[in-house]
């Protein structure tokens, strides 16, 4: 069964040749050069365009935002833009003035990683790799801001064995301090090792954190709750997080994060409640605008949900944002504009591998729906080997289906979908992969359950793959499941 998505008249064949990946795609550039270590000395070339840059004044903030953007750096929560623009300014100067300055150093470097976690910028990424270098060139013993620095850098260039080496020895040289558990966990769940991200929950919640501690504590137990299938219990935690936020973006974080959680669900009108807070607290929050666009399709608010992808995008420019756009156009017979934004996905991409982000994962699903399924296939077997995570497992499977290969196929989308495995998320996306490659091999009960249980789990998963896991049901007789057998 050939379900391959693909766009008649623009420059994506349904049918392409052999991979030509130095054309579509670049090889992901790591920035080794910086990585190898920088002298304090080249302060000049750190800053915006490697070039020498003239220090300008910080913008407006008062001495209490610049506090709460410090905090937030240093701890690792969600900081405003503008807040994170004036301390970033601020440290520029600071650098200048005290070159050997290890903590300034860690402190910039840390923020630019915020930032270009906040704007899906990769630009930032670089210059967070060099700053954070040269901290730790500075002062090497007990340099637990520097680590801390890097391990969020990691996780911004999705590099989770990195971000799992440096949030190890940060923990190590302070096991005591409640930052260093969040970014680890994290690490842990995208190297697919739940068994070590509960633990080190357990660990974190088993610490005397301080009423600001909490709201980040509670947001992090939510992200390993939700990956169990626990969706009641995050949803929970997450709800007490925005209430105990301390700021207007660290609570708009945690609203994006219930709007997540409702939509997966397929609470639309919960979805776009939170999506809306979250955007009226932070205007820069662009997971909640682009979470905006997609329930706003999913309502039939068609031109409201372009609008709101294309506020996203023009703020915020993330392949991901592009990525759902081009889908929603293509479900509605727009090839030219769906064109244009996968268009915007590869030029996005080459921009982050050039900054050394992983973008396997999404190039990988790109090729497996709109391009060379075999491609796909040869990127993310490379990415399960290096970072074996649920999504990895899911879009391996869903790539080797489309590749022909549905008997391999099915071990990885088990993987992503069996919760004794690892694979506890309730994703409509990754039951819908299962249910289709069981249709191909022909096994129709497994195939009926899985993809009624993709539209349970959310019934408007997919503006392009709803119509067909619709289809497949409809061919094989949309019976009730049957229910489990008693004990």
């Amino acid at each position: 069964m050939d379900n391959r998505v693909g766009v008649p008249g623009t420059s994506l064949p349904s049918e392409p040749p052999a991979p030509r990946r130095s054309r579509r795609w670049p090889r992901r550039v790591l920035v080794t050069a910086l990585a190898g270590g920088v002298a304090a000395g080249a302060v000049l070339t750190l800053l915006p365009g490697g070039r020498p840059h003239r220090a300008v004044p910080p913008p407006a903030a008062g001495p209490q935002a610049q506090a709460q953007a410090l905090t937030a750096v240093t701890s690792g929560l969600p900081a405003a833009l503008p807040q994170l623009g004036a301390l970033i300014a601020l440290q520029e100067q600071r650098v200048r003035a005290q070159p050997r300055d290890a903590r300034a150093w860690a402190v910039l470097g840390a923020a630019y990683a915020a930032r270009a976690r906040r704007t899906a910028d990769p630009a930032d990424c670089p210059r967070a790799e060099q700053a954070l270098q040269t901290s730790l060139r500075l002062r090497t013993a007990q340099n637990t801001e520097a680590l801390d620095g890097l391990t969020a850098l990691a996780l911004t260039r999705r590099d989770f064995p990195a971000a799992k080496r440096y949030g190890e020895e940060a923990l190590k040289s302070a096991p005591k301090r409640w930052t260093a558990y969040p970014p680890l966990i994290e690490a842990y769940t995208g190297l697919g090792d739940y068994k070590s991200a509960r633990a080190t929950l357990d660990k974190l919640l088993g610490l005397r954190t301080g009423a600001a501690a909490r709201p980040a504590v509670m947001a992090r137990a939510a992200a390993v709750y939700r990956d169990r299938g626990w969706r009641e219990d995050a949803a929970a935690q997450l709800a007490d997080a925005a209430a105990a936020a301390g700021t207007p973006a660290e609570q708009a974080a945690y609203l994006t994060g219930l709007g997540q959680l409702a939509w997966e669900r397929g609470d639309l009108q919960d979805a776009l409640r939170h999506f809306e807070a979250a955007v009226r607290l932070d205007a820069d929050q662009g997971a909640a605008l682009t979470g905006r666009g997609r329930v706003l399709a999913a309502l039939g608010r068609t031109t409201e949900a372009y609008e709101a992808y294309r506020a996203a995008l023009a703020g915020h420019p993330s392949p991901q944002g592009a990525y759902e756009l081009g889908e929603l156009y293509e479900a509605r017979g727009m090839t030219e504009q769906a064109g244009e934004r996968y268009e915007q996905v590869r030029e996005l991409v080459r921009r982050g591998m050039a900054a050394g982000v992983d973008e396997e994962l999404l190039i990988g699903r790109y090729e497996a729906d709109h391009g060379d399924p075999q491609e796909a296939v040869e990127r993310l077997e490379a990415e399960w080997e290096r970072q074996p995570g649920t999504e990895v497992a899911d879009a391996l499977g869903w790539a080797l289906h489309r590749a022909g290969d549905d008997e391999e196929a099915l071990t990885y989308a088990t993987t992503a979908t069996d919760a004794t495995k690892g694979g506890g998320v309730r994703s409509a996306l990754f039951a819908f992969h299962r249910g289709m490659i069981e249709l191909e091999l022909d096994e129709q009960a497994p195939a009926r359950r899985h993809l009624q249980q993709a539209l349970r789990f959310n019934p408007y998963f997919s503006p392009l793959q709803v119509p067909v896991a619709q289809e497949a049901l409809q061919a094989l007789g949309d019976v009730p499941e049957e229910p489990p057998p008693s004990a």
